[in-house]
């Protein structure tokens, strides 16, 4: 689909036919299977000695900007005690960028040190925030790391198309990228979006994006009624539904209230690991 195709659809103020196209594309790839992931995040300025007795995760995810190389080094040794068998992933790969004084040859000796303390699956690849996304990701796969996913840090509204060809180019020219996460995670104050909007993109980036297998929504960052609605329209993949069971004043688990939000679309709810393998 061409950029201009594409802006027509965004332009279209029938949410239901744009719905329907993007879940036509989704239907006809995945039919109704819907993947999710139970997420426990750390911080890699305190990573903890054990995991609370309530995680049952299927991937430990180091999140939060190290202050140093060294740092980096440490916390992923020490979230690589912590996590176990759990996959674990950790970092974005803008923030390794800026640690290695925002070069490409800088990155790849980072990368190669982090790769050789543990570090097998980047959390993050913010295309929007890496002067050359193609780069980065290939210095990271040279570097034996994993970037199986790409997001988007921030977008405004006349850029969001920008960074769905971009993610579809990376692709093109690197591979190994297994989903795509469209929506923003940190909103524009000068031209906010809405829900409308972003299920829109949703529908948009599954047409534009056919070269990545599947598109992902955050279920903590979006909440469970965006996160629903965009499965409909295209999203195939839930990311960051919490690891905690039995959280204080929640009627249902989250992993009740997911599986009961999937299978209420009329979807197949199918739980899987940080490695995308089933749980």
């Amino acid at each position: 689909m061409s950029l201009a195709d594409a802006q027509a659809i965004l332009d279209e103020k029938n949410l239901i036919a744009v719905g329907s196209l993007g879940d036509e594309e989704r239907r006809r790839r995945h039919g109704t299977k819907t993947t999710f992931v139970r997420v426990f995040e750390v911080h890699a300025g305190a990573i903890p000695t054990a995991l609370p007795a309530s995680a049952s995760a299927g991937e430990i995810r180091v999140i939060g900007k190290p202050a140093s190389p060294d740092e980096a080094a440490a916390a992923l040794r020490a979230a690589r005690v912590l996590a176990g068998s759990t996959p674990l992933t950790a970092y974005s790969l803008a923030d390794l960028l800026d640690l290695a004084g925002g070069t490409i040859p800088g990155l790849c000796d980072l990368l190669a040190r982090l790769a050789g303390e543990g570090l097998e699956t980047l959390a993050y690849a913010p295309i929007d925030l890496l002067p050359d996304p193609i780069a980065a990701v290939s210095a990271a796969r040279d570097a034996g790391v994993q970037v199986p996913r790409l997001t988007v840090h921030h977008a405004a509204q006349d850029n969001r198309l920008q960074f769905v060809a971009a993610a579809r180019e990376i692709q093109s020219a690197v591979g190994g990228v297994r989903a795509f996460a469209p929506l923003a995670r940190v909103g524009s104050i000068a031209q906010p979006s809405t829900g409308y909007d972003d299920v829109k993109q949703i529908a948009v980036a599954r047409l534009v994006a056919d070269n990545i297998d599947s598109l992902q929504v955050d279920w903590a960052l979006y909440g469970p009624k965006l996160a629903q609605v965009a499965l409909t329209m295209g999203a195939d993949d839930v990311d960051a539904v919490s690891a905690l069971e039995g959280e204080l004043g929640r009627r249902r688990s989250p992993l009740e209230e997911i599986r009961g939000n999937i299978k209420a679309a009329g979807l197949e709810p199918v739980e899987r690991t940080g490695l995308w393998t089933p749980r």
